[in-house]
């Protein structure tokens, strides 16, 4: 059994119940192991076992349903194919990829045509496969620019919105000569002919409105309804009532009142530029993605050959060798061959002061070369890279459900057929009660429920917010990797922190010096710094750049030996240097006793302290060690403020830990904890019903981020670490994690305030139509504000400051 997970854009989608209903056709598939719709992504998202189940079957699925599967199209160069069988060869392997729907190799012209479902396929993923059958690929220049479905969904719904109010207007300007306080108001004559308004009426209904019910027949041949239904049961009522009471005038003298043309070309024509508002709306609310995806170097020079080129970004392989001049973007994540220079990472550690990088220091692709000539050895391209990964962890977030949209989901599903009731019953009491026999005020208030009623303002309540939160949260260096994890973070009241490389640096540093005898501090750095250059121990490496810190120069040890668990020994310009611990000290019969008081308060603080003795003499003391991060104690300080419990685990002991916790601001510390025992202590907080948020960065937190209720992994951690989290804080600082848990507040609030007003809407909206208080045309237009106001309501959260 293989397990993938793919995307598809899906278009055709009108309302949730479109959406539910492709989302149980899929689940029911064999082999589907898991199934969700995003309607504000237009996104399904497929865990599925590919020995038994294909995409393109999946795809065929979503089809046979009446929907559409939204493909790129690619054309490629192909090199080294002689015959017609390797024209065959590469369509065959082309073929076969996951992810592509139809491949065409031209043998005369050399080249491929493609069409490939974008969301599970990679340009470069088609290259590969070309180079594996044993030939070379490269995409067509012109072919570049990939096209925006959503922009094409646009242009489409523009298109029809001027086609339609081109013949509603003259209907709609009737429709305002028949109330009362607009009698003043002038009508040809012709526009109340009943032929003129159906041929007015007739192409809105059947070309505009053609979606409707093609919709409407596919929805309900599947044994269910959508808004497709809804509409268009209400607008051929209108127009064939109308139709009805044409014929009957025939022989009539003058033009009789009560048509209904006007309220069907009407209604279609507010219910596209409701969807257009919609789309355009839905297109703001995925900008996140945009920007970061206009993160990325267009191109890469890259050395093949002995000659250097320019080539797409895609084009750019493992072992590549890239060219990057100052004030270019590195176009992929790699190693400096050659060079130094000050790299902006901001983009992904939202650190603004430039990183200095030397000859084998790593930079991270997309990232800005800001003064130095640099060769770089491409190590990670494509979805390999750290931007790319960003990018993936936002999409499955923005394509994931939250279980307060599953709810919603649910109700949406049974929503249109008990409208359906709800208008039938609405058109009998009028017809038998209300005005007994008279069809035209049944008909009014029957097509006004049917329209007011529409659950497209529900269905978009959860994600567009979803998509939103998560969009905004990336941009602050926050990655949600699913919208149950946004939606639980804001339920979170205890935060268990690890210490190292989370509270702290993770890293000794120099901290004290002491100096005694006839020795300055300078002087003995001098010598210290020079015996320790020759070690690679962290110690020594810390004391090492703590003394260049101080611009204090260093030299080299003429004799070094390390003595191991005690110290070193090291010749500096025909001293000896001895530097270690009490032990090593005794064994050279040098005596310590003078700055023992001094040790003891060292080690007290949790510091290592390290003896110094030039000659055979005492001549000072150095400590090291971890401190911590600058913002740390400002961090734990807020999140104390928010009402959060904030405890500290580690491994260490419990003095160290004491005084790192009390440095930080920290009341509660659990110690001396091995690896494996956190994943326990979590478990103990939730037994006693915390709602538990783990922080850390190393392999061995990978278990508690997994056992906590949610895993906040700090993103210059281990790779490990992040994939057992929930949310990933790039820029790992612990203000993040308030800035998560604020972010996923605000989220919540905002959704609860769309479901409440998506539910009030309806929940007010049919009683007023279900006793005539709202015009057919009123409702339409109501209608369409709902879809729009959510989705504006949710875009809010992509203006929270954090």
């Amino acid at each position: 059994m293989t397990q993938l997970k793919r995307e598809i854009q899906i278009s055709g989608m009108t309302c949730t119940a479109c959406s539910t209903r492709i989302e149980k056709s899929l689940q029911k598939l064999e082999g589907v192991d898991h199934a969700s719709i995003n309607p504000a992504l237009e996104q399904a998202s497929i865990s599925y076992d590919s020995t038994a189940l294909t995409l393109k079957e999946i795809e065929q699925k979503v089809e046979d349903l009446g929907y559409g599967v939204v493909t790129s199209k690619a054309e490629f160069d192909i090199i080294g194919m002689t015959c017609a069988t390797c024209a065959t060869r590469v369509e065959k392997g082309l073929n076969r990829l996951e992810g592509v729907k139809t491949a065409n190799v031209n043998l005369a012209l050399e080249q491929a045509t493609v069409e490939f479902n974008e969301s599970s396929l990679a340009v470069e993923d088609i290259i590969a496969q070309v180079q594996k059958l044993g030939y070379d690929a490269k995409r067509k220049d012109d072919q570049q620019e990939q096209v925006d479905h959503r922009q094409v969904e646009i242009q489409k719904q523009q298109r029809k919105f001027i086609f339609s109010l081109i013949f509603a207007l003259p209907l709609l300007w009737t429709m305002f000569g028949h109330f009362s306080f607009t009698s003043w108001l002038y009508v040809p004559d012709i526009l109340m002919n009943p032929w003129f308004q159906m041929a007015l009426a007739t192409p809105v209904q059947f070309v505009v409105g053609k979606s409707f019910y093609v919709g409407g027949y596919k929805a309900l041949r599947h044994g269910s309804a959508n808004m497709d239904v809804l509409v268009a049961l209400g607008t051929s009522a209108a127009y064939f009532y109308s139709v009805y009471l044409a014929f009957q005038s025939i022989g009539m003298q003058g033009h009789q009142m009560g048509y209904y043309f006007e309220t069907s070309a009407v209604l279609i024509t507010l219910i596209v530029l409701g969807k257009l508002f919609e789309v355009k709306a839905k297109g703001r609310s995925s900008e996140a993605i945009k920007k970061l995806m206009g993160l990325q170097a267009k191109t890469a020079f890259i050395i093949r050959d002995d000659k250097e080129q320019e080539v797409p970004l895609e084009d750019v392989r493992v072992g590549d060798i890239m060219i990057v001049k100052p004030g270019e973007k590195i176009p992929a994540d790699g190693t400096i061959l050659e060079g130094s220079s000050a790299i902006d990472e901001s983009m992904i550690t939202g650190e603004s002061v430039p990183v200095d990088k030397k000859q084998g220091d790593a930079v991270i692709g997309s990232t800005m070369n800001k003064q130095g000539f640099l060769k770089i050895t491409a190590t990670k391209v494509g979805k390999e890279t750290a931007l790319s990964q960003i990018i993936k962890v936002v999409e499955q977030a923005q394509g994931s459900k939250a279980p307060i949209q599953r709810q919603a989901d649910k109700i949406s599903g049974v929503f249109v057929p008990i409208v359906v009731g709800i208008a039938l019953l609405t058109f009998i009491v009028w017809l038998t009660v209300v005005s007994p026999g008279e069809i035209a005020p049944a008909l009014e208030a029957t097509i006004a429920v049917l329209v007011i009623a529409c659950p497209c303002a529900l269905g978009l309540a959860t994600p567009t917010s979803i998509m939103a939160g998560s969009g905004r949260a990336a941009e602050f260096g926050i990655l949600f990797k699913g919208g149950e994890h946004l939606e639980m973070t804001h339920t979170i009241d205890t935060i268990v922190l690890d210490k190292t490389g989370t509270v702290t640096k993770g890293e000794p540093v120099l901290t004290d010096v002491l100096a005694v005898g006839e020795w300055s501090e300078e002087d003995l750095l001098y010598l210290v710094g020079s015996a320790e250059k020759g070690s690679e121990h962290p110690l020594a490496e810390a004391i090492v750049k703590g003394i260049q810190a101080k611009d204090l120069k260093v030299g080299s040890p003429s004799f070094f030996e390390s003595v191991t668990g005690f110290g070193i020994r090291a010749t500096v310009n025909e001293k000896d240097v001895l530097i270690g611990t009490r032990n090593l000290l005794k064994q050279s019969g040098i005596d310590s006793n003078d700055v023992e008081d001094a040790m003891m308060t060292f080690e007290q603080a949790g510091k290592t302290a390290m003896l110094v003795a030039i000659d055979g003499e005492l001549a000072g003391m150095v400590a090291v060690a971890d401190t911590i991060k600058e913002t740390s104690k400002e961090a734990i300080t807020q999140l104390r403020s928010m009402g959060l419990d904030v405890i500290m685990i580690t491994g260490d002991n419990k003095r160290t830990a004491m005084e790192i916790a009390k440095e930080a601001g920290i009341t509660k510390t659990i110690a001396e904890v091995l690896p494996e025992g956190k994943a326990d202590e979590i478990s103990k907080l939730q037994a006693t019903g915390k709602i538990v948020a783990m922080v850390g960065d190393g392999i061995n937190d990978a278990p508690a981020l997994a056992v906590a209720d949610i895993g906040m992994a700090i993103g210059t951690g281990t790779d490990v670490a992040m994939e057992a989290a929930d949310i990933t804080l790039i820029r790992g600082d612990l203000k993040s994690i308030a800035d998560a848990i604020t972010m996923s507040r605000k989220t919540m609030k905002n959704i609860k305030q769309n479901l409440f007003w998506a539910f009030g809407y309806n929940t007010l909206g049919i009683p007023i139509a279900a006793v005539g208080l709202l015009a057919p045309w009123l409702a339409g237009a109501a209608m369409a504000f709902s879809s729009v106001s959510v989705v504006l309501n949710a875009l809010r959260l992509q203006r929270v400051k954090l």
